[in-house]
């Protein structure tokens, strides 16, 4: 992959769209991880303004730190970067007190993890409406199109997805090339929705290159004898790519035929 000119298109992509819909800059909440570092990082190379959210949820200390440092980057990077601290823990806590206690603790624990990236979500779009600025979402290939990965009206909901296209390989390759930390490079990927330090791969089953050959290995013709492991991962994808399906898709509409309509 030419790194560098991936860069350059992404980055004139995020202005002409900008451009086009009549906005000023962009919005993006940084978790500490290396999706919203790089795509933070290319919203600084348009020279637009940029403001970073940080918005911890009970967040760890270690993810607190990466994403405070990578802002602090980017400020002393580039003069268009500013930087917002939002506390959202009081908010959620008072959720949580309004809404009944249910028998079912494992859809519980993920309805409020979903409920987070929720919050997350409607505060992105509160400073986004104040200043006329696009809120810029941070998932790549994998997530968005092969497992759905995300939450939807969480870090679903967004304006625009410039790394969209992008399989997590890639975007490791473009942290380097942008300067990203070593510290958000190295650390294993995770949603930071749970309170605790469960990763990405924890939660799915399997590592994001695993998940990158089953997308390869599903538009391959090719027939090979697949080890045990990989048998396993097929099973991973095909059950998340397929469970997960009403998130990738638009959303369905009822259409009423005309004989009924008249």
């Amino acid at each position: 992959m030419n790194v560098k000119a991936v860069i350059d298109h992404i980055v004139d992509w995020l202005n002409d769209y900008a451009d086009k819909a009549g906005m000023r800059g962009f919005i993006i909440g940084v978790s500490g991880g290396i999706d919203s570092a790089v795509t933070s990082t290319l919203a600084a190379r348009t020279g637009r303004p940029v403001v970073c959210l940080e918005m911890p949820i009970y967040q760890s200390e270690n993810q607190i730190s990466r994403a405070v440092q990578h802002i602090n980057f980017l400020k002393e990077n580039y003069t268009n970067v500013s930087m917002v601290s939002v506390e959202l823990t009081a908010v959620f806590d008072e959720f949580l007190k309004s809404v009944p206690i249910v028998d079912n603790e494992e859809s519980r624990f993920l309805t409020l993890a979903n409920t987070r990236s929720r919050l997350r979500m409607m505060t992105l779009y509160y400073f986004a409406g104040l200043n006329n600025y696009l809120v810029t979402g941070t998932g790549n290939k994998v997530e968005d199109f092969g497992v759905g990965f995300y939450t939807k009206y969480g870090d679903g909901g967004v304006d625009l997805s410039p790394i969209a296209d992008l399989l997590k390989s890639e975007v490791y390759l473009l942290g380097k090339a942008l300067g990203v930390s070593d510290l958000i490079i190295q650390a294993p990927p995770t949603d930071g929705l749970w309170g605790d330090d469960r990763t990405d791969e924890d939660q799915i089953g399997a590592s994001y290159p695993e998940l990158e050959w089953a997308m390869n290995y599903i538009d391959s013709a090719a027939d090979t004898e697949l080890t045990s492991r990989q048998k396993t991962v097929l099973q991973i994808y095909h059950k998340f790519h397929n469970a997960n399906q009403h998130k990738m898709r638009p959303i369905p509409v009822c259409e009423i035929p005309e004989s009924i309509k008249a």
